[in-house]
């Protein structure tokens, strides 16, 4: 009868946090609503929910804040305001842990950012590189290029393009050669939320032809338990390849879903295979 029970206390308390995160309530009051002691609810919560309570508050408060950032006229205060924050001071600090960027870079849509980009070939197809100075932003499996082209835009509305090739991007190639020393030199110039940060670099450590399952990459990061979690997190991988989320697989052992294709990954996952076997 426990699970069925602390389920309810969750999923109620879930719909509260919802319906009342303009207020920030605390881990108190929230707790006190479930009828459990904060301990207690901070452990459960986590369980079923894969994060902590203030974690899961956070999000919600973002994802609002967000939303009003994307309007036109709608300013920093107005959003710190509206979201339930104390001002803009909070609300930086809300997007520096959620977002990985502050809410004017994010409102911006990376206006100050010039990229340039270009397509090569890969043993899997085409691939497009996307670089700013500080190392690669983008990296993806081309289908279209115009496709390409339009979830590289996406990823940044705002910024300056330019379809140029440059040192950065050329020192890519090099993994596709088998050449994995050099993955160290390769820099890489992403962002996102710390949980996600956490699981690309939990992935950065699975070595070429090793494989690890979401509940694994889970129990790695110190979040047993939120394979979920962890699957959206690789889902939003920017960088195909040098952040190997192909490398994550089923418990059942099965390849499961990937970005560019199941069959793209069953070959990514095969060749890196043959190559480790031959060394």
């Amino acid at each position: 009868m426990q699970q069925p029970t602390n389920y309810a206390r969750i999923a109620t308390a879930i719909d509260y946090i919802k319906s009342n995160f303009k207020r920030q309530p605390d881990l108190d009051e929230v707790a006190e609503k479930v009828h459990v002691s904060p301990f207690h609810f901070q452990r459960i919560f986590r369980e079923w929910a894969g994060v902590s309570p203030k974690k899961f508050l956070q999000y919600l408060s973002a994802e609002h804040a967000k939303a009003m950032l994307k309007g036109k006229g709608t300013t920093l205060s107005d959003a710190a305001y509206e979201t339930g924050l104390s001002g803009t001071g909070r609300l930086h600090d809300l997007f520096i842990s959620i977002e990985g960027m502050t809410p004017g870079e994010y409102k911006n849509g990376g206006e100050a950012l010039t990229i340039n980009y270009d397509f090569e070939e890969s043993p899997f197809g085409e691939v497009i590189i996307a670089s700013t100075p500080k190392g690669i932003c983008h990296l993806a499996f081309v289908d279209t290029r115009e496709e390409a082209l339009t979830e590289l835009g996406y990823r940044f509305p705002n910024a300056q393009y330019r379809h140029a090739s440059d040192p950065i991007q050329k020192n890519v190639l090099s993994v596709f050669s088998q050449d994995w020393s050099r993955l160290s030199d390769i820099k890489l110039h992403v962002k996102g939320t710390p949980f996600q940060l956490k699981v690309w670099e939990a992935l950065l450590r699975v070595p070429p032809g090793r494989l690890a399952s979401y509940s694994s990459l889970s129990g790695k990061i110190g979040h047993s338990g939120a394979s979920r979690a962890v699957g959206s997190a690789v889902g939003s991988n920017p960088i195909a390849y040098l952040i190997p989320c192909h490398r994550v697989i089923l418990s059942t052992g099965e390849t499961g879903q990937y970005h560019w294709g199941s069959t793209r990954k069953t070959a990514l996952i095969g060749w890196e295979a043959a190559r480790t076997e031959a060394e």
